[in-house]
């Protein structure tokens, strides 16, 4: 089955939800509008079910089929929360919120499963319950696990959970999937350095922390290149270095780093723990500072099932056709906490293509509307699919 006539025909009203939605981003967990906006569409749709409030903001409803014989419930899985970007796109319904910006397509995701939203509401061509979940805070917030935690798995019954993300650089309407890891775990850690702040001309008098914590941010560097196995992926980025000096002639009493960790193999998050806290605290040691680290577990791996991938993948193939859908696409390193949701039930996360555009998180992203048929189609296909009538 290709593109539903049905999303052909809604393109453009979906595309205007879109287009309201990213005049007006709002971040993490303040998406009361757009969650409001949601639920307004939802209730003229007509669906059976609608409870805000589910991880603080996030929205769940709920779709029954003509029968329900089966037994069978799927959650199918949107972001809603943009990001602190500044937009440079110039478009027409460009952001209107200063500093806030949908650079990541959430609005596209969004507008998708509203549209299935319609669509099922409508047909109800399948037997058993689909659970719509809108989720708040995915850039960084962990709304993901906000709403498993508040029990929405268990209280509605979700057997099986799929989301899609769109890509840049993948062309409209094709998609992209993997059984197992696809994307990244994403840990943070601190580090201070305390030493001996003094005069610039008389540094055998201080301990350098500036000195101490570049020597630590050039050894983090072998936890990939002498830990790691060759074969694996691991990054480790250090992203802040900063001290308590505001002038070139003071050496530092303290300086701070932050980053971040990304592993493929879950195994590897407790190693690079131990590896970031032992190189940390010894080189601190050996010039005679002392290093303090911080550790903050963030998004796990995401990963998918082989059998639910396999499901998805053929709910692609049936929108694109065979020749549009990898099936063994490279995994990355950005993280999703889609993640939380995976490890609560069987599932799979799909990549739909975005074309030639930015990347996501640029000032200059843009989601591609003509991507919307397909990735409505998708969802609607993955209910009627997994649950079919008869």
């Amino acid at each position: 089955m290709p593109i539903k006539n049905s999303f052909a025909e809604m393109h453009e009203e979906i595309t205007g939800w879109r287009h309201h939605l990213h005049a007006n981003p709002e971040l993490m967990f303040d998406v009361h509008e757009t969650a409001a906006f949601v639920q307004e569409r939802l209730k003229e749709f007509g669906v059976d079910e609608i409870t805000p409030g589910i991880g603080r903001t996030g929205v769940v409803a709920v779709i029954k089929g003509r029968s329900n014989t089966s037994g069978r419930v799927i959650g199918l899985r949107a972001d809603m929360d943009a990001l602190p970007i500044h937009e440079v796109t110039g478009l027409d319904y460009a952001s209107t919120v200063s500093g806030k910006m949908h650079a990541c397509g959430h609005d596209g995701h969004t507008s998708m499963l509203l549209g299935a939203a319609k669509y099922l509401a409508e047909t109800r061509n399948f037997d058993g319950t689909a659970v719509l979940i809108f989720q708040p805070a995915e850039e960084g917030g962990g709304g993901g696990k906000e709403m498993c935690d508040d029990g929405m798995m268990d209280r509605w019954g979700i057997q099986e959970v799929y989301g899609l993300h769109n890509t840049p650089g993948l062309p409209v309407g094709e998609f992209a999937i993997r059984p197992g890891a696809l994307m990244a775990s994403a840990d943070e850690f601190e580090i201070v350095v305390t030493g001996r702040g003094g005069h610039a001309a008389a540094p055998h008098e201080a301990v350098d922390t500036t000195l101490v914590a570049s020597q630590i941010v050039v050894s983090l560097q072998s936890i990939v290149a002498r830990t790691v196995n060759p074969v694996k992926r691991v990054v480790v980025t250090v992203g802040t270095f900063e001290t308590d000096s505001a002038a070139s002639n003071v050496i530092a009493h303290t300086a701070r780093l932050t980053g971040t960790v990304r592993v493929l193999d879950p195994d590897y998050r407790a190693i690079a723990e131990e590896r970031i806290r032992a190189i940390a605290e010894h080189t601190a040691l050996a010039f005679g500072a002392k290093a303090e680290v911080t550790w903050e577990d963030g998004y796990p791996v995401t990963v998918n099932s082989t059998d639910h991938t396999d499901f998805a993948a053929d709910a692609a193939r049936a929108v694109a056709g065979a020749e549009k859908v990898d099936v063994d696409t490279d995994p990355i390193m950005p993280a999703e906490d889609f993640s939380f949701m995976l490890q609560e039930r069987p599932g799979a996360y799909i990549f739909l293509g975005n074309g030639d555009t930015e990347m996501c998180h640029h000032p200059a992203y843009q989601f591609d509307d003509d991507a919307i048929p397909a990735g409505c189609s998708w969802f609607a296909e993955m209910v009627e699919r997994r649950m079919p009538l008869g």
